[in-house]
């Protein structure tokens, strides 16, 4: 299992105008191709009006990627978008430009240019983002230890999820799989080995 990839944080869109024809940039985070394909059809459908709905989208499971000129010649709109998405290492994402022509020809190199600017803005409007690996993770402790505790945990590279307060604290917090060990052995010298960390799960967080 990979420790990290990149990915898209949100859905998004961008557009601009090029020789008279409107191109728009549509972006969002997908788990499936199932969810790709639902997103397409969905600008397709919201811009039936338009001369071409062009799209590129990469996933995680499988490597699965896929591109579509719509019309445009062949290699001026897919696979220069899916370029794009490969240089910016996002998986998981799923980007559409659609395109209202405006009545001047933009030429091969035209198209090529406006396609992959579209999927760049697109990108850009969705803040591609780094996903990390982590621990999902608890510990208890006395109500006079919590403050040290909770310090360290931020200053090892963890982020503290929630704090319940009863008889005892319960931090929950994530933290990479690489940085446990180390916040593991200082937590055992402050509290002469009292203390230890319940792993709960892993899953991916965003990591800034």
């Amino acid at each position: 299992m990979s420790t990290s990839y990149k990915t898209v944080k949100l859905e998004a869109s961008d557009e601009f105008v090029e020789k008279h024809s409107r191109f728009i940039g549509y972006c969002k985070p997908v788990k499936s191709e199932s969810e790709a394909v639902e997103f397409i059809n969905m600008i397709k459908k919201k811009h039936w009006d338009a001369r071409h709905n062009c799209y590129a989208y990469s996933l995680r499971e499988g490597q699965v990627r896929r591109y579509s000129d719509d019309g445009e010649p062949s290699g001026t709109a897919g696979i220069p978008m899916l370029d794009i998405i490969t240089k910016s290492e996002a998986v998981d994402v799923v980007v559409v430009v659609t395109r209202y022509f405006g009545g001047v020809l933009l030429g091969t190199g035209g198209l090529v240019r406006a396609y992959s600017r579209g999927c760049k803005i697109a990108l850009e409007a969705a803040q591609v983002v780094e996903m990390r690996l982590c621990c999902e993770c608890e510990i208890s402790c006395s109500y006079t230890r919590y403050g040290k505790l909770n310090t360290l945990i931020i200053d090892n590279g963890g982020i503290v999820d929630d704090v319940e307060y009863a008889d005892d604290v319960t931090i929950k917090f994530h933290i990479p799989d690489e940085l446990l060990p180390a916040l593991d052995k200082q937590f055992a010298d402050v509290t002469s080995g009292e203390i230890r960390t319940e792993v709960v799960s892993e899953k991916y967080f965003e990591m800034n």
